[in-house]
């Protein structure tokens, strides 16, 4: 990687969840848990300059309700997340395809989805100079609220497999 025209891409899983009786997988709520941990993600954002500028959200409640959490902690600095209901259920080549039609202007992008979506689709991109240790925590186990920091000079058309390098892996805890 160049180091030139670096964009920032982060991948999160949605924090912890409940599955009431008769609620679809689709309305599943945060835990008290999911409530106390999903605020943690956009702290650690904040105290490491990751600030996205651009946020695509799963349609479910449970990732809504992570994003939240994230947009109150970001405060002033976050945007206007946007919506996507093609991250629900999405398998990793779905939400790349997603990613891959982020415009250009978006330097630092955030995407809040599922399982097994998110993992696998960090391992795809995750290169060669990745962070071994956040690659291998990240491949063991991918936990909610599971933060994934990867960095690419790709355009986001481009993006594919093994183009950007995994810096972080973070999960907060409350």
């Amino acid at each position: 990687m160049s180091g030139h025209h670096l964009k920032k891409l982060m991948l999160l899983r949605h924090a912890k969840a409940d599955w009431p009786r008769d609620v679809s997988d689709h309305e599943r709520p945060l835990s008290g848990r999911g409530h106390r941990d999903a605020p943690l993600a956009g702290r650690w954002m904040v105290e490491h300059n990751s600030i996205p500028d651009f946020i695509l959200c799963s349609s479910a409640l449970r990732t809504r309700q992570t994003c939240t959490w994230i947009c109150e902690e970001l405060g002033d600095k976050g945007p206007t997340p946007k919506l996507e209901d093609g991250l629900y259920s999405a398998p990793a080549t779905q939400i790349l395809s997603i990613i891959n039609n982020v415009p250009e202007t978006v330097t630092s992008l955030l995407v809040i989805s599922h399982l097994p979506g998110v993992q696998d689709l960090a391992m795809r991109l995750a290169s060669v100079d990745s962070n071994e240790d956040a690659v291998m925590e990240m491949a063991t186990r991918y936990p909610t609220s599971g933060l994934t920091v990867m960095q690419t000079d790709k355009p986001w058309a481009e993006l594919d497999g093994r183009d950007a390098k995994v810096t972080d892996f973070v999960v907060r805890r409350a």
